[in-house]
């Protein structure tokens, strides 16, 4: 397939979702290097239905994470529906709901009770109800309708929903019950006075360090028990976090939702479901996702949290997808001087492509932030994880030592000079003593006049004794020293 150009029927199967998994695979390679057949398909796409139906959910998700609507408090006072409803959120609700004999309520829904729209998006619309039985409000999220058209859609729904529930947890939003009574699925959770974390940076931009951590540590420990179930998540983002007013508590939804649009887009047309601006870059490549992918995700957050934009930025979702398969965000203390370093370490493992190279869990995670928050909070009294510190000063050690070892070097070669040069003056100093003696026997005219002369202070085999000695005492110093300078002293970043 690499040295022809794809025919109009493959690129037409390819949108339409009737290609294998290897057809699709080869599809893709092609793609990525021949250009022609790369724009041949940009074109198709233009001109296709089904890719105008898909940039239309792409916009409804937009509208979904810039809307400054509660999710789960005050009802919306006048919102913009979006298309994929093809009509007003009260008509719409009025539309699949049962007729009520109370007033003041749009209507019923099994056992509930429907006062108003809460909220909506790409993967539903949120109604707020009451249940008499138990005498209590609740936020019924019911599937979106473009999604109750797959089969496969309604039954991960369901299921996954079922496995959510199975979640205990302060910071995961629980659910109550789950149905497929009536035209659309439906999920119910408790009302709580809450405004979504992409709200709150909307309204307030960068948050406080100290923030940030609360809200990180609390959304590590409600991926960490739902990663426990088996669950996850693979759409961790400021629109999916919910902050519940008057307390500060961090909630974890829409766990599952994100699996039932990847069931409904990928049956339509092969479209990575997800939000591209906080995915991974296996899930922006389309393989298989585990725990590590939410880790990744949870990373971008935390960069959000610290700058004010997702690490990740571009005019059309493709470019940004590219960007987290591709390329590495821009470092966090270039935009925000107030980020602390250590911060920034832990946001770069986070968020490594290798999803080996990221943090094995999130348990281990969320036990370094709450670490850290205890730090920032008792900065005399605690440290930093020591994985979360600079690597700097073992490489300043290393550099010692090695400059140790070079001076000991130095020292030995310039004791051996000296030994040297102590033997070649005691040579010198025999030849003339040697002289001095034949000189002063001459003069007296001795008859007994000799050659023997005086023996010097050292001999060779006593100089190479000394060498010797000298060199080992120089050797066991830098034993020392490198024992001394590699032990493992625990080093307080400075």
């Amino acid at each position: 397939m690499n040295n022809e150009h794809l025919d109009e029927q493959l690129i037409q199967s390819c949108f339409s979702g009737e290609l294998s998994e290897d057809q699709e695979s080869a599809t893709r390679r092609h793609l990525d290097q021949c250009d022609v057949c790369r724009v041949r398909f940009d074109e198709f796409a233009g001109s296709s239905d089904e890719w105008q139906q898909i940039s239309s959910v792409l916009r409804v998700e937009q509208q979904a994470i810039h809307s400054s609507t509660s999710r789960f408090g005050q009802p919306n006072s006048s919102p913009h529906f979006p298309g994929e409803y093809a009509q007003a959120p009260i008509d719409f609700a009025v539309s699949f709901l049962e007729p009520s004999d109370r007033d003041n309520v749009l209507g019923r829904l099994g056992e509930f009770e429907i006062h108003a729209v809460i909220g909506y998006g790409g993967m539903g619309i949120v109604l707020k109800g009451f249940q008499a039985e138990l005498n209590r409000p609740v936020a019924v999220k019911v599937m979106a309708p473009h999604l109750a058209t797959s089969a496969a859609a309604r039954k991960r729904f369901l299921r996954e929903a079922q496995a959510t529930a199975a979640i205990v947890h302060p910071n995961v939003m629980p659910i109550l019950s789950v149905s497929e009574k009536g035209t659309l699925p439906f999920l119910v959770m408790p009302y709580v006075a809450c405004h979504s974390l992409q709200q709150r940076m909307d309204a307030e931009g960068t948050l406080p360090i100290v923030e940030v951590l609360r809200i990180s540590l609390q959304v590590a420990e409600g991926l960490a028990a739902a990663h426990g179930q088996g669950l996850v998540h693979r759409d961790v983002k400021p629109a999916n976090i919910l902050l519940e007013r008057g307390v500060d508590r961090a909630l974890l939804t829409d766990f599952g939702l994100a699996r039932a649009v990847d069931d409904a887009t990928l049956t339509r047309s092969g479209v990575i479901a997800g939000t591209p601006q906080y995915m991974s870059p296996e899930q922006a490549r389309g393989d298989a996702v585990d725990a590590r992918s939410d880790l990744f995700s949870l990373g971008s957050v935390i960069y959000a949290m610290c700058v004010g934009h997702p690490p990740f930025r571009c005019e059309t979702s493709y470019g940004i997808l590219r960007k987290v398969t591709d390329s590495e965000p821009r470092a966090m203390r270039e935009s925000n001087v107030e980020v602390p370093p250590w911060l920034e370490r832990l946001v770069q493992r986070l968020m490594a492509k290798d999803r080996d190279q990221r943090y094995p869990d999130a348990t281990h995670v969320a036990q370094l932030i709450r670490q850290c928050l205890a730090q920032v909070q008792q900065p005399m009294s605690q440290t930093i994880p020591s994985e979360l510190q600079e690597s700097k000063p073992k490489r300043k050690r290393l550099f010692e030592f090695v400059r140790t070892k070079r001076l000991l070097s130095f020292l030995m070669l310039a004791l051996c000079l000296v030994l040297a040069v102590s033997f070649w003056l005691q040579l010198q100093a025999k030849e003339v003593l040697t002289k001095k003696f034949k000189i002063e026997k001459y003069n007296q005219g001795s008859s007994n006049y000799s050659h023997s002369v005086p023996e010097p202070l050292m001999t060779h085999e006593q100089i190479h004794t000394e060498i010797e000695a000298l060199a080992s005492q120089v050797d066991r110093l830098a034993h020392s020293l490198e024992d001394a300078t590699t032990s493992d002293t625990p080093m307080v970043e400075q």
